[in-house]
C-alpha cells in the first residue's frame, strides 16, 4: 500500500511521540513506531508518477493547514487503532478535497477510508492493540492535551517496508 502523507512539524512530532512511549511504558503500545507521525491524506495499491507530479503542483497553489489534534478515539476493526483525532475545518477539507480530484482515477486500488466523505483525519497512536487493552490505551492518555500541528512536507510512503519518496521535483 501507498500512503499519500503530509508529515507533522517538529513540536508536534515530539509530542505524538510522548505518546507513543506513555502508550509503551504502559504496556499498550510498542515504544518504537515504523512511521514518523503523519496525517494520511490518500492511499492505494500505487500512487504513479504522474499523479504524485500533479499532486506536487497542486499543493504547491495551496497552503497546507495548521490542526488541532484533539479528539481521542479508537477505529474499532480487526487491527484495533487507537487514534488523535484531527478537528476538522474548512480549510483542511480543502486540501484533502483538492488532493483527491487531482488523484481521481490515477490511484489503483484507492481506499475507500480515506475518500472525501469518509476520512477521518487523524495521526495513529497504536495500532493492532488486543481489545482487551484498549480501555488502558484509552487511561493512559487521558485527559489528552490537544496538539497543535502544522503540516510538513508530502510524500509518499510504502506502508510494506516504510521507504519514503519525497513528491518529484518541479
Amino acid at each position: 500500500m501507498r500512503a499519500l502523507v503530509a508529515f507533522l512539524d517538529d513540536a508536534a512530532e515530539r509530542e505524538i511521540r510522548r505518546l507513543w512511549q506513555t502508550l509503551a511504558d504502559g504496556g499498550v503500545a510498542p515504544a518504537v513506531r515504523r512511521f514518523a507521525p503523519h496525517l494520511t491524506l490518500a492511499a492505494g495499491a500505487s500512487i504513479p508518477p504522474k499523479a504524485r507530479a500533479a499532486v506536487r503542483d497542486e499543493l504547491a497553489l495551496l497552503a497546507m493547514p495548521a490542526l488541532w489534534l484533539s479528539t481521542l478515539a479508537v477505529f474499532p476493526s480487526t487491527e484495533n487503532v487507537l487514534v488523535l483525532a484531527a478537528v476538522v475545518d474548512t480549510e483542511l477539507l480543502a486540501v484533502h478535497s483538492a488532493v483527491h480530484d487531482v488523484l481521481a482515477g490515477k490511484v489503483r486500488q484507492a481506499s475507500a477510508l480515506h475518500l472525501p466523505g469518509s476520512w477521518v483525519p487523524h495521526c495513529t497512536l497504536a495500532e493492532h492493540v488486543p481489545t482487551a487493552a484498549l480501555g488502558a490505551g484509552l487511561s493512559l492518555l487521558h485527559p489528552v492535551t490537544p496538539v497543535r500541528a502544522t503540516l510538513g512536507p508530502v510524500a509518499v510512503l510504502d506502508t510494506a517496508s516504510g521507504a519514503v519518496e519525497p513528491l518529484p521535483p518541479r
